[in-house]
């Protein structure tokens, strides 16, 4: 009903039900972590390097900390099942699925292993742009067509700050060097920076994604989830196959039945 009410097109109603109910998740968990962040105690952000003052092994992990830890991994346990088995299938789902892996891992074990804090710092600098992501949409009213291009300015903008600069200077830079000077023995090092490398890989792949969807629409000033779905383009695929049956039957129906009409006609000469 919501929609139809919007005015979607059908194929942004159809996947209406999935961007909101991660449009509403993505909006309580970002400002939860924004919360911890900016108007707690933490000063995760403003000095990363903090993450890892006092660190030790099995050290107790603060409530309020905890509970964004028990949030996320729900989620994204779920979110592996999700994927496969309810969401739309897209061009990028099965990269989604091993993501959805790696962070699951990395909440799992950055919990186990106390290392939280840089976890907190981590879903903060990720979960805007699943906001902004699901937040997009189209429509055939001139409003949903503005939201949905400020929209894609602001995604593709906050993409590259938080997840290609943001994170490699905060937490990276944290994990890989400000570690070291805190914890020198710290466990479990190059295990850690080797899923925050593959989740930095990730973004960049999928900010190629963006560069294409930017070029597409300064091409062809139409906007559209450059992921399209498999199933759409082999339903595209079927369909022009259908289509030319069709027209071949046709051709072959209309010559049989000019032959059939010449018959007739040379018949009633004879």
């Amino acid at each position: 009903p919501l929609a139809r009410w919007c005015r979607l097109l059908p194929k942004d109603a159809a996947k209406m039900p999935e961007s909101a109910w991660k449009l509403v998740f993505y909006t309580m968990s970002w400002s939860y972590s924004t919360y911890l962040l900016f108007f707690t105690s933490y000063s995760f952000f403003h000095d990363p390097p903090s993450v890892f003052y006092n660190w030790q092994s099995g050290m107790s992990v603060p409530a309020d900390i905890a509970i964004a830890y028990l949030i996320q991994g729900s989620f994204y346990g779920h979110s592996i099942y999700a994927t496969v088995y309810m969401d739309a299938w897209r061009k990028d789902s099965a990269v989604m699925v091993v993501h959805h892996i790696i962070t699951l891992a990395l909440i799992c074990f950055s919990y186990a292993f106390r290392y939280h804090n840089v976890g907190i710092l981590v879903l903060f600098l990720h979960d805007i742009n699943d906001i902004q992501l699901d937040a997009e949409g189209g429509g055939v009213l001139l409003l949903n067509d503005v939201l949905s291009n400020m929209g894609s300015v602001s995604f593709s903008i906050t993409w590259f700050w938080f997840r290609l600069y943001w994170f490699p200077l905060k937490v990276l830079y944290a994990t890989c060097v400000s570690s070291l000077q805190s914890v020198p023995n710290i466990p479990f090092y190059f295990f850690f920076n080797t899923l925050l490398f593959t989740l930095l890989l990730m973004n960049i792949y999928w900010f190629l994604f963006i560069v294409v969807f930017v070029v597409k629409v300064l091409k062809v000033k139409e906007v559209n989830d450059v992921r399209e779905y498999e199933e759409e383009e082999g339903g595209r695929a079927a369909l022009r196959e259908k289509n030319n049956k069709q027209d071949d039957a046709g051709h072959h129906n209309a010559a049989l039945g000019k032959n059939v009409q010449n018959g007739v006609t040379k018949e009633k000469h004879l």
